[in-house]
């Protein structure tokens, strides 16, 4: 197909740049640019994350089955000391 485009002036450096680098036309250089850009681009394939994990031990002493009520009385508790320091300084 034979058509007339105006270039950017950027746009033609780009080319004329590729086109001393490769020792090709300017109709070569111009097609592979627009083939790479309109082309879809296949990446490599990622590598898996893979997450590094730590023995953080057993504690027998810790019901892990009340640790959400555990984790509830905590803020409870948060909660009131901060109402306390509220009053004080009312």
């Amino acid at each position: 197909m034979r058509t007339t485009a105006t270039l950017d002036p950027e746009v033609e450096l780009l080319l004329r740049k590729v086109m001393k680098e490769r020792g090709v036309s300017f109709k070569k250089a111009l097609n592979e640019a627009v083939k790479a850009g309109l082309s879809p681009r296949t990446q490599p394939a990622a590598k898996p994350y893979v997450q590094k994990t730590y023995s953080l031990g057993l504690n027998p002493n810790l019901n892990w089955d009340k640790a959400q009520a555990i984790a509830d009385a905590m803020e409870d508790e948060d909660i009131l000391r901060k109402l306390r320091i509220h009053k004080r300084t009312s």
